[in-house]
């Protein structure tokens, strides 16, 4: 498997916006804004002009953002998904099944979730009478 960087402009530019707007400057960068434009709020009568910029700019920079956090988050969600499913690929007695399990119909993942919530509530029984809740159960799949 060839593992290259991303060489998108925008995928390069949403990496470097999410590290850059998530650091304590551009958190000081936005609070200093947000004084100026209060402190100058007197100076210019609290006009409608005043607020509507302060508005206006606040208004476009969370569209903008809105963006690029989706877009650094699903890049992430997948990065995560695939590590995990490479876990249960390489993992001795897991079910293979489960690898890629986001891309399945809601009530597939219900029927799958009620499967390991019946183990779990197995191991927690087993717990209550002194037993280890440690192994690899077996999970019963139901003939479609």
């Amino acid at each position: 498997m060839k593992v290259t960087k991303s060489t998108s402009w925008f995928s390069s530019f949403s990496k470097w916006i999410s590290r850059t707007t998530g650091s304590p400057l551009a958190f000081a960068l936005a609070l200093g804004t947000i004084l100026v434009w209060a402190v100058t709020g007197p100076l210019f009568g609290f006009s409608d002009t005043w607020q509507l910029i302060i508005n206006t700019g606040t208004t476009i920079v969370t569209f903008l953002m809105v963006f690029l956090i989706q877009n650094t988050q699903n890049r992430d969600g997948h990065a995560v998904q695939i590590k995990l499913d490479e876990l249960i690929r390489c993992t001795n007695g897991a079910h293979n099944a489960l690898l890629n399990l986001e891309e399945l119909e809601e009530h597939e993942l219900r029927n799958i979730c009620v499967e390991y919530t019946k183990i779990a509530e197995r191991a927690r029984a087993a717990l209550r009478h002194g037993k280890s809740d440690t192994g690899t159960p077996a999970v019963r799949r139901r003939k479609a």
